[in-house]
């Protein structure tokens, strides 16, 4: 079967986008209205809602990043997947339930609908619209690129296309993207979730044991050979060092209740109790697919270091590489199909709700409303993928760098805003604002200027520290807000 490897994988992600373009056409005869378009009718059961939020955290960048991240620093990455289990009990917990009622009680269409409603103002529904903008263009060219590396690395073992680049892959994954996206919105995103969520779980449990039996003493033997290497890589900070995995496990602790695609999906389910049962099948649904980002991490890095494979040109090689060199062929077709299945479903997630702080969201906070939104929501869905594209490939790094800065830009800007002053009446209008910009204006300045933390501190946990210390500075020394009888009454609940 060795010599149908690439055909095998070429026909299943092949078939996958083909699927993509089904379900395109699928969901756009039931995407009629912006509603529909941005919220799914605000009609999904149990699982399409828990698996949607699951993969929406994981996709290109726990399957391309993650393991390119295990492989260039060793453990040091662990600390994002233990403390993501985290932030989804602290998302649930602080936010699910009233997230929920707070869209049911004006008929929401965003997260910044509903801030604007909590906040009784338009200038937080316009900075939270601006930080979710700039946010998905870091996470949404996470997803680009991921898209990029795996396809390149799937089409140059062809005898056609082994020259092609990374900018022509690029192009081939976004107009496929941007097809799924533009007709069918956030509908398609959600339906595809369920299953290519269902695939990786299986998957990435399938590739753990194949990753066990590569060495004859499995993990045991993996890892004594990376710490002949470097003792540090394999210990339980890995590379980075204790105050850098530190600042990891604050971000993507406390930061997975500020991330604004996963946060949006709690406002889509049927039932407003459905949230208890939504968080057990996500975490779960986590915990098992990412399996695949830590044991391919690993057994890559010892292949390399003990001369049975190449140096990877980049460390986001390591998940392409294992698998089209030690999987199965068919496992190995179901796991790239599956990849794209995730990047390509979390992009459409991005997509949809940075395009609603475009059309919908800054113009409502000016006191104005776009004629025919369903129209330019499709149209601005192109301008975006163009403008992550050119993103992901103006800043030169790694795809789990870019996701790590798009999640804490959005940790930053909307922990203390939303995980936080959903459940704290005496938070303000002013600090809210004041929280956001400082997050935006830290992430982005240090992003910009190439600026260096030290210890290894990541610069999401560093504007985090300063958005919350203002938002409940302010908050403090600020006359309490007076809230709407309705908000207040969903916040006592």
């Amino acid at each position: 079967m060795e010599e149908f490897r690439n055909p095998i994988i070429l026909s299943a992600v092949g078939a996958y986008m083909l699927l993509c373009i089904v379900v395109g056409v699928w969901a756009l005869r039931r995407t009629k209205s912006t509603h529909d378009f941005f919220m799914a009718g605000r009609d999904l059961g149990v699982m399409v809602t828990a698996f949607a939020v699951f993969s929406s955290t994981l996709s290109g960048f726990g399957f391309v990043g993650g393991p390119g991240l295990v492989y260039a620093m060793g453990m040091s990455s662990v600390w994002m997947v233990v403390c993501s289990l985290i932030g989804y009990n602290l998302s649930f917990v602080l936010l699910a339930k009233r997230i929920r009622l707070f869209a049911e009680l004006r008929d929401a269409v965003s997260l910044p609908d509903v801030v604007a409603m909590r906040y009784g103002s338009e200038a937080t529904r316009f900075f939270t619209a601006l930080a979710i903008l700039l946010g998905v263009l870091g996470y949404l060219a996470t997803q680009v690129l991921a898209m990029s590396v795996v396809l390149r690395d799937i089409l140059i073992e062809t005898e056609y296309f082994a020259e092609i680049s990374l900018i022509a892959c690029a192009s081939i994954s976004c107009a496929i993207l941007v097809f799924y996206s533009v007709t069918g919105g956030i509908v398609a995103s959600v339906y595809t979730d369920l299953i290519q969520g269902g695939v990786m779980i299986v998957a990435a449990l399938l590739i753990f044991f194949t990753v066990m039996f590569t060495y004859d003493n499995g993990f045991l033997e993996i890892s004594q050979i990376i710490e002949e290497d470097n003792p540090a890589a394999i210990g339980p900070w890995g590379t980075l060092g204790m105050i850098g995995c530190m600042s990891w496990m604050f971000m993507f602790g406390l930061g997975g209740a500020g991330q604004p695609h996963v946060i949006t999906k709690m406002m889509m389910n049927k039932k407003v109790r459905d949230a208890r049962f939504i968080m057990p099948v996500s975490i779960f649904g986590y915990f098992f697919a990412a399996l695949l980002w830590i044991s391919i991490g690993l057994v890559m890095r010892a292949l390399v270091l003990s001369g049975q494979h190449p140096e990877l040109a980049s460390p986001d090689g390591a998940a392409p590489q294992f698998l089209q060199n030690y999987a199965h062929p068919v496992l190995a077709g179901i796991v790239f199909a599956g990849l794209f299945a995730a990047i390509m479903s979390t992009a459409d997630a991005f997509l949809n709700i940075g395009t609603a702080a475009v059309i919908h969201d800054i113009p409502k906070s000016f006191g104005k409303t776009v004629k025919n939104e369903l129209l330019w929501a499709r149209i601005t869905t192109v301008l975006l993928t163009v403008c992550a594209s050119v993103f992901a490939f103006y800043t030169g790094d790694l795809v789990a760098i870019l996701g790590a800065f798009g999640w804490g830009t959005f940790a930053a800007a909307l922990v203390p805003t939303v995980a936080i002053g959903f459940n704290w009446k005496r938070a303000t209008p002013t600090a809210a604002v004041a929280a956001i910009v400082s997050g935006l204006l830290v992430n982005f300045i240090v992003k910009i200027g190439g600026i260096s933390v030290p210890f290894g501190i990541d610069v999401g946990a560093l504007s985090m520290i300063i958005s919350l210390t203002l938002f409940v500075g302010i908050s403090l020394f600020s006359r309490p807000p007076k809230l709407a009888p309705d908000v207040e009454a969903v916040m006592d609940m």
